[in-house]
């Protein structure tokens, strides 16, 4: 009887070790609790994660049964062995640690798309955890005046971390949040004048002052041109003759097409570039083309020199700004010379479509 025990025990291990078939999809499961080997088996032979739902069965009896595994969102990819399930689904320390490179100007949608493509968590589990209300209310983040979805965006500072595969989306998003406080709490003592300012001309508290910094991050392919950039927008707030208080700014109507594109009706069929139906959409509550001043929420995550960028920008009389090739813009303080610039850059764009 031992030597048959033994026999069994060795082959549930070398089951262990025999990885399930990888048909290169990964797999969101909202893990529910209470769920014993056989049932667990079950689960994961449902979602083409095991080879044999009977042997995983046994395997998991064998190697401690299902107590340590944490119930909630978990992301598993097909083509693990057992044990590299069984220490996903117990979050064990023994899983692998990765690399996430978070860059500037990246939104939620982004980041979410990213974390699961390198196997740190769920697309839908991380966007449901940036928008929970429970978390963002312990975290802090400002939350007033916005008038539909509320999340994380402006928050989730981008720079590089490290994460275990399959981590909780809720404590990514606490990590990020912290960092960006550790960011924002020495920028803003750092600037302490310019904020200020902004508090006493505007009223702008750090959320305003994210929003503000989100789109200028958008907006700015150069680094130097970031304080240029910020000071249209505020001069635009802040000159009494500039009416409508428009920012005009492309990014911020395209970011309805990520957060509520069912709100939005030019938003159908969106495949990343930006219209002129989505800059007009008069549903469009993120379009600064028909609502005056801030959108209601950041746009996207800005790194510490957009933020410095509105904290500090640059003391000029321009209310207009345009492309003009290279990643840089030209400057105007008057409509006309605006138009001009505007004329400029069509006519050799035109010429440059020309055939030879």
């Amino acid at each position: 009887m031992g030597a048959v025990g033994l026999s069994v025990l060795a082959l549930v291990l070398g089951y262990g070790h025999l990885h399930a078939p990888d048909a290169g999809s990964m797999v969101e499961i909202d893990w529910p609790a209470g769920l014993d080997s056989d049932q667990a088996a079950a689960l994961l032979a449902r979602h083409g994660l095991v080879r044999s739902e009977g042997a995983m069965a046994m395997f998991l009896r064998t190697t401690g049964g299902t107590s340590a595994f944490v119930p909630g969102p978990h992301l598993l990819a097909q083509g693990l062995d057992p044990w590299d399930l069984r220490h996903l689904l117990e979050r064990s320390p023994k899983r692998p640690t990765t690399r996430v490179t978070i860059p500037e100007g990246f939104h939620r949608f982004d980041i979410a798309t990213r974390l699961e493509k390198l196997r740190v968590a769920g697309k839908n589990a991380f966007l449901r955890a940036s928008a929970d209300p429970l978390l963002l209310d312990e975290l802090g983040i400002e939350r007033k005046g916005a008038l539909g979805i509320e999340s994380a965006e402006g928050y989730l500072f981008p720079a590089t971390y490290d994460f275990p595969l399959d981590t909780d989306p809720r404590e990514i998003v606490r990590r990020l949040v912290t960092e960006a406080d550790r960011r924002w709490a020495a920028l803003a003592t750092q600037h302490a004048a310019g904020f200020a300012s902004l508090r006493n001309t505007l009223g702008y508290g750090r959320r305003e002052i994210l929003i503000l910094a989100s789109i200028v991050e958008k907006e700015a392919a150069q680094p130097d041109e970031r304080p240029l950039i910020a000071s249209v927008f505020l001069n635009r707030l802040l000159d009494p003759t500039f009416k409508p208080k428009r920012l005009q700014s492309d990014p911020t109507a395209a970011y309805a097409c990520f957060s509520e594109p069912d709100v939005v009706p030019a938003c159908a069929g969106f495949t990343g570039k930006i219209t002129p139906a989505i800059n007009r959409d008069s549903k469009n509550r993120y379009s600064t083309y028909v609502n005056d001043g801030l959108p209601p929420g950041p746009i996207a995550n800005p790194g510490a020199p957009s933020i410095e960028a509105v904290l500090a920008p640059a003391a000029t009389k321009y209310l207009y700004f345009v492309a003009k090739g290279g990643g840089r813009h030209t400057f105007s303080e008057a409509l006309d010379q605006h138009n001009e610039a505007v004329r400029k850059l069509r006519a050799t764009t035109t010429s440059a479509e020309r055939p030879e």
